[in-house]
C-alpha cells in the first residue's frame, strides 16, 4: 500500500496523491477471468496463475469453529477474519511464543504443537472436531526436514464430516528443494480415503484480492478490522535499501 508519487503518460485511472493497495497477484483487469472477479487467475497479468503466493478465504458460519495451522501473517489474518464475523472458537496452532501471543490478543485460542498433539488438544477443548480448518504454513515447522503432508493430515483428522479445508499453504507444481522425488514433482501423499469418507470440501488457490479489498478497506475505516497488530517492526525504505 502507498501513495502515488508520479504517473506515466499511459496511466488513466490514477493521479498523483491517490492512495493505492497493490495485491501480490497482479492482474490486468481486462481478461475474462478478471471480469468474473477471478483476479488471482488472470490470464494476462504480470504473474497470472503462475504466482506461488497463495491465499484463500474460507466461509464461516457465525457460530462455527475454525483451526488455523500456522501463525505467520497469513494465519493471523485468517484468524482475525474469522473472529470479526463472530466465529465461536478460533484455534491458532504454532510454536513461536510471539505469534501465539498475537493470536491470543485478537481473541483466538493458541495451541503450541511442541507441547501437545494439536489435534487431540483442540478436540478436547472444543468437545469435538472443528467446522473448518486452514493450512497457513504447509510445512512441519519443527526446524528439521519438511513434511509437506503433515498439516493436511492434521486437518483431515480435526475437521468434522462435511466440514471444509482451506489450503492457502505454499504448494507448488514443482519444487527442486523438496524432501523427496514425489514432492519435487508437486505430488503429496494424502489420506484421500478419510477425506472422502468424511465428505470434506477443499478450497485452494490464490485469493481473488480485488473481489474483497474494498470490503476489507471499509472494515478498517469503520474501525472493525485492525490488521496493524500483525506488524512487528517498522523500517524506512532507505533502511531497507541500505
Amino acid at each position: 500500500m502507498g501513495i502515488v508519487e508520479e504517473v506515466g503518460s499511459g496511466v488513466t485511472l490514477l493521479t498523483r496523491g491517490d492512495r493505492v493497495v497493490v495485491p501480490f497477484n497482479v492482474a490486468d483487469g481486462r481478461c475474462c477471468n478478471c471480469e468474473e472477479g477471478k483476479t488471482a487467475f488472470c490470464t494476462g497479468g504480470a504473474y497470472g496463475s503462475s504466482s506461488v503466493a497463495r491465499r484463500r478465504t474460507v466461509e464461516l458460519c457465525s457460530r462455527g469453529s475454525l483451526a488455523v495451522f500456522g501463525a505467520g501473517p497469513v494465519g493471523l489474518m485468517a484468524g482475525h477474519s474469522a473472529v470479526l464475523p463472530g466465529a465461536a472458537r478460533v484455534f491458532v496452532v504454532d510454536r513461536v511464543p510471539e505469534r501465539l501471543r498475537a493470536a491470543e490478543a485478537m481473541g483466538c485460542i493458541s495451541v503450541d504443537f511442541t507441547e501437545c498433539d494439536a489435534v487431540e488438544q483442540i478436540i478436547k477443548v472444543s468437545n469435538g472436531m472443528v467446522d473448518r480448518s486452514i493450512d497457513a504454513q504447509a510445512i512441519d515447522s519443527r526446524g528439521s526436514s519438511e513434511q509437506p503432508n503433515v498439516v493436511l493430515e492434521y486437518m483431515i483428522r480435526l475437521t468434522r464430516p462435511c466440514g471444509g479445508l482451506g489450503i492457502p499453504g505454499l504448494y507448488v507444481p514443482s519444487d527442486p528443494g523438496a524432501p523427496d522425488t514425489a514432492a519435487a514433482k508437486g505430488s503429496i501423499s494424502l489420506s484421500f480415503g478419510k477425506l472422502l469418507e468424511k465428505g470434506l470440501r477443499l478450497a485452494t488457490g490464490q485469493c481473488n484480492v480485488k473481489a474483497y479489498n474494498r470490503y476489507l478497506r471499509d472494515l478498517i475505516i469503520a474501525g472493525k478490522a485492525k490488521p496493524s497488530f500483525v506488524v512487528s517492526h517498522e523500517i524506512t525504505l532507505d533502511d531497507h535499501i541500505g
